[in-house]
């Protein structure tokens, strides 16, 4: 597959021979789904807007020192999409990271909406059993259910709390209900208002962590200042070199055996969220590959 300019569909740009599936350790999988959407649809157009954008990447990382793309990046196909319904899409996802992780491989997605990392998450646990999610995000996503489905994109923290354990970064939004529930949950929460001016959390956090760490990012999770594409912003949100130190720190103390960035609205005329989104998935990479 190629984008509208004739670049190969690899995350970077990658040449074919130098990112196919025997030579890579991460395996980008574009999920284009956005049935849940319930404020600005356009997620399903994520994925794509920021492989596109990371054509235009820097592969020497100024901050790692080194060429990520040497640790073998490649990039599936889209995931083809179901009306059925989100568990339907959740299935799918979840087979897909069965063979990548059964192949000694990193999985990386992109959303779509947040819906997908229920996917990943259960397909991560058959390996990791131990595995932690760190999510981060504006939202608490930890309705019972939403619009009559208990797999809505607002629920997807809620899945994910009855499998395995979850710690929450950023949070400045939630209903009456998710707050009853978070109050008598073992979840660590860390909102948006306690953090601005506080560097102690982070140890804090990766206190209770255990080896294995599965991450989720929301992009609404950081300030609309600097990440405006997104179905459902909130203000107060992270910052950019704020968000990198803390993802640096989680990967040098603990084991990221896989990662999400989901929930990217691309705007028509404004491509730097998008590319802001590939270097974050970049950045990560490198992270995840420090241990």
């Amino acid at each position: 597959m190629q984008n509208p300019y004739g670049i190969p569909f690899n995350f970077g740009a990658l040449p074919p021979e130098s990112s196919s599936w025997d030579a890579s350790h991460i395996v980008v999988v574009p999920v284009p789904y956005d049935l849940t959407t319930t404020y600005t649809s356009g997620t399903r157009n994520g994925p794509r807007a920021i492989v596109e954008a990371s054509a235009h990447l820097e592969l020497f990382d100024d901050e790692l020192q080194k060429d990520i793309s040497h640790i073998g990046i490649h990039t599936l196909e889209m995931v083809e999409q179901t009306t059925v319904g989100p568990k339907e899409m959740i299935d799918r996802v979840t087979g897909l990271v069965d063979q990548i992780t059964g192949a000694g491989k990193l999985p990386v997605l992109l959303g779509g909406e947040h819906s997908i990392t229920l996917g990943a998450v259960t397909s991560v646990l058959k390996k990791y059993p131990d595995c932690a999610v760190i999510q981060f995000d504006a939202h608490a996503d930890l309705r019972e259910s939403y619009q009559d489905s208990r797999y809505n994109h607002a629920c997807v923290a809620r899945r994910i709390h009855e499998v395995c354990p979850l710690t929450q970064v950023g949070i400045r939004s939630l209903s009456s209900g998710e707050h009853a529930f978070m109050a008598d949950s073992d979840i660590a929460t860390y909102y948006a208002r306690d953090i601005q001016h506080d560097t102690a959390w982070v140890d804090d956090c990766i206190k209770g962590l255990p080896e294995h760490i599965y991450i989720t990012f929301d992009l609404d999770a950081l300030d609309p200042s600097i990440m405006p594409s997104v179905g459902t912003p909130e203000p107060g949100g992270l910052g950019w070199y704020e968000s990198l130190a803390v993802l640096k720190k989680l990967a040098q103390n603990r084991r990221i055996v896989g990662f999400d960035i989901v929930e990217l609205c691309p705007q028509a005329g404004n491509p730097a969220p998008d590319f802001l989104a590939a270097k974050l998935l970049y950045r990560l990479a490198g992270y995840a590959t420090l241990k």
